[in-house]
């Protein structure tokens, strides 16, 4: 009967035997359980974006439960992973990594949880094999050192032949974008963003590329524009066509005909006293607009509200007005036309003036918009997204900022590889090898490393609807017989040349998706125990 009272009694329900130290209603998975959870719950998340990779992967609809539910139609990994709220430490990993491709080098954003969650269920057979965590790892990173080495010998470089380099260029694009929505006009967006890149010379800063959306028409209609487009109108009865401008951007309120002092009480004995307050404040703008027309400019762009009297006031003096540019307008516009944004006019030499050489309005659908021709950095230009809805022209905007930011990568580090599973199965080819020579348990996690690496033709075959197993033994003996551009051709459903089929990817995004998922699996086969914290009690 004591036994009930004695604490010791329920030490033991504690299931680790000792008293527990955390506080109480704190939860603690420890060595195998924590191992399990965190690999299923990275093995789902890698499973929920398996669907979307490769030519024919599917979409995914999104719909979030804020007001409006808004709904976004995607199958770009990060933008899943980014928009989904997951509870599971491990997941939370995969989705970091897929966010760090994304700004790394922008494409490769599934490929990458998929191939460290294929390391992980390799990672789980063996760990259930009893062989050590570290033993795997161990495996894992002579693996990776093998298939990077691997990767560089095959990767081509034709940065010194400009001719052969567009080529690559153009090839690397509809690598990319046949993956995405804009997979059928794939040559006219390709060509898009290798003009939008190539005028960024070396660069490479995507700020002077714009991306507009305009509903209406069809996606064929995009096009790419040379200098600057604004969304905004002129105001009424100002001129629409301005030569040689000069352009000053602020970001000041040109709103104070109203008493702006809050919580002030004037009290006054007549109207015509609230008339002089009035007409100081008049000065007081008057004052503004003097200043800014002595700037010598006759465009002045605002970020904020302009009123209609130093509208006026501005007009008389020369000097057309355009209020309300939203805030990436205004920091971009002053980017590219070289000015800079100032909110104090006093000092009419401290401000820089931006330049160029049109400013007009042109009209795309049904809009009016203002486009900036002539600018003063060269490089600068916009594209014009055209669609049937919002969502599409969301998803192609997605697209094709993959697309720009992979040239990019390439434009910096020239050298391509060839896609279509192909760098997987001579990186795979060159672990297993390695594996045969290592002698102790660390082959076998080689081994599950190559496995991972030929996972990834596997499910774009799958994905396409083929006979997986069949095409990559097949890809497997062709590159055994030292075929090395030998690829899944998705369109006849064979192995094929890619180097014919012109499937070119960018080096640094593969060597990315070998790095990053190697790390982050490596991180989650580390764990051993798991502590998650009460939550705090509302008062």
């Amino acid at each position: 009967d004591d036994a009930v009272g004695d604490p010791r009694a329920n030490m033991s329900m504690m299931g680790n035997g000792g008293p527990s130290v955390l506080q109480e209603g704190a939860t603690e998975e420890k060595g195998e359980h924590a191992r399990l959870s965190s690999f299923v719950g990275a093995m789902a998340i890698a499973d929920l974006v398996k669907s979307t990779l490769g030519p024919k992967g599917m979409d995914k609809i999104l719909v979030s439960m804020g007001q409006g539910n808004h709904v976004t139609v995607t199958n770009d990994g990060a933008t899943i992973l980014k928009s989904i709220y997951v509870d599971n430490a491990a997941a939370k990993v995969l989705v970091d990594i897929s966010k760090a491709q994304d700004d790394e080098v922008g494409d490769g954003t599934t490929s990458v949880v998929v191939f460290a969650g294929e390391l992980l269920r390799q990672a789980e057979q063996l760990v259930n094999q009893k062989v050590h965590p570290m033993t795997i790892i161990q495996g894992f990173r002579e693996a990776c050192a093998a298939a990077r080495e691997a990767l560089e010998a095959n990767a081509l470089d034709n940065a010194a032949n400009e001719e052969a380099f567009r080529r690559d260029l153009m090839n690397v694009a509809r690598t990319t974008l046949s993956s995405k929505i804009l997979t059928h006009d794939k040559d006219h967006f390709a060509r898009l963003a290798v003009d939008a890149v190539m005028r960024l010379k070396k660069s490479g800063n995507l700020e002077m590329i714009q991306l507009i959306q305009k509903p209406g028409g069809s996606l064929k209609d995009s096009f790419l524009d040379e200098g600057f487009i604004l969304d905004k109108k002129f105001n009424v009865g100002h001129p629409k066509r301005i030569e040689n401008a000069k352009i000053l951007i602020a970001n000041t309120p040109m709103d104070t005909d109203k008493i702006k002092i809050y919580g002030a009480r004037v009290r006054v004995d007549s109207m015509g006293k609230v008339g002089d307050i009035e007409a100081a404040e008049k000065r007081k703008m008057e004052d503004k607009c003097e200043k800014i027309a002595k700037h010598g400019c006759n465009l002045f762009i605002n970020r904020q509200l302009i009123y209609n009297y130093p509208e006026q006031v501005l007009m008389n003096k020369g000097v057309t007005s355009i209020e309300h540019a939203d805030f990436d307008g205004v920091e971009r516009l002053a980017l590219v036309t070289g000015g800079e944004i100032c909110s104090t006019f006093d000092d009419a030499s401290g401000n820089v003036l931006g330049t160029c050489d049109l400013v007009e309005e042109i009209m795309i659908g049904e809009d009016k918009l203002i486009k900036f021709s002539g600018v003063a950095k060269g490089e600068a230009c916009t594209i014009v997204l055209r669609g049937a809805s919002s969502h599409v022209l969301g998803e192609a905007e997605r697209s094709l900022h993959d697309a720009l930011c992979v040239l990019v990568s390439t434009v910096k580090d020239s050298r391509v590889v060839l896609g279509g599973g192909c760098p997987e199965m001579v990186m795979s080819k060159a672990v297993e090898e390695l594996a045969s020579k290592t002698p102790g348990k660390r082959s076998l996690a080689m081994e599950g490393f190559a496995k991972a690496l030929r996972a990834i033709p596997t499910i774009i075959c799958e994905n396409a609807g083929l006979d997986s197993s069949e095409i990559v033994s097949q890809l497997r003996a062709s590159h055994g017989r030292g075929e090395t551009t030998a690829g899944v051709d998705i369109l006849t459903g064979h192995v094929g040349d890619m180097a014919v089929c012109g499937v070119t990817e960018c080096f640094r995004v593969k060597q990315q998706i070998l790095l990053s998922g190697t790390e982050a699996a490596e991180m989650i086969i580390r764990v051993d125990d798991i502590i998650k914290c009460v939550p705090r009690q509302r008062e």
